[in-house]
């Protein structure tokens, strides 16, 4: 019967953890379906191909938020063995999360080089009508940037030799008209000067150690639902505890 108090502690413990946990599943999920809808065109910047992060990050936090139920489940019925389960499931989300972030950490310059490639060739091959070139107007527009290093990099695209440099450059648009963009002598004083991969980069770099920070942080919280569930699991067994 001491054992009692010991046992609906670590089951509250557990239960707060889950719904926790659960919440947070939802979050990647609608952050996932956002994604998708919202930023497809620009996330296609940052990959050669066509990318499957937003499909990644729904189906992983559709599966969170099944076993975060399933854990809840667990705890109330206090079955060893369905809390073992939960346990394993949450240290293979621990694997996969710091794989992950250690991943990203690691390969950061080959990101900044597959955005230098994928950036160039829609500059390049900018037409002002697909999603890669209305990517381009956004990110140039929100970011009060020109081209990848500067403006004269439209000078080599396909779009310049009868349109000029893209009107999203410009930091005055009322003041911006197409004659002025075809020429070399007086676009460079209406449009921006600095270029967009510059400032990608540089705030990649500032906000690398928070980004890997945050991950790590959430990756080792499920270390302590791996050990919740391992002592409840350990206790209910040792003193055939069951809940009526």
């Amino acid at each position: 019967m001491e054992t009692k108090p010991v046992i609906t502690c670590l089951k509250t413990l557990l239960i707060v953890y889950s719904f926790v946990f659960w919440i947070t599943g939802a979050i990647l999920l609608a952050v996932g379906v956002w994604g998708k809808l919202m930023l497809g065109p620009y996330i296609s910047l940052i990959a050669d191909n066509s990318t499957n992060a937003p499909y990644v990050l729904i189906g992983t936090g559709t599966i969170i938020i099944v076993f975060g139920l399933f854990g809840c489940f667990a705890t109330c019925r206090g079955s060893p063995w369905m809390l073992k389960l939960y346990a394993m499931f949450l240290s293979l989300v621990f694997l996969a999360e710091l794989v992950a972030g250690i991943s990203g950490f690691v390969f950061r310059h080959e990101i900044k080089g597959t955005f230098r490639r994928t950036y160039t060739d829609a500059v390049l091959n900018y037409n002002a009508k697909d999603e890669a070139s209305r990517a381009v107007d956004y990110l140039q527009n929100s970011l009060r940037c020109c081209g990848v290093y500067n403006y004269t990099n439209w000078f080599g695209s396909v779009f310049y030799p009868s349109n000029g440099i893209p009107a999203s450059c410009c930091f005055n648009s009322s003041d911006c008209n197409p004659d002025d963009l075809r020429n070399a002598t007086v676009a460079p004083s209406k449009v921006y000067h600095q270029g967009c991969f510059e400032l990608v980069t540089s705030f990649m770099e500032t906000n690398m150690a928070i980004i890997a920070g945050v991950t790590f942080g959430i990756a080792f919280s499920q270390l302590i639902g791996m050990l919740l569930a391992c002592c409840l699991s350990r206790i209910i067994t040792a003193n055939q505890y069951e809940m009526v």
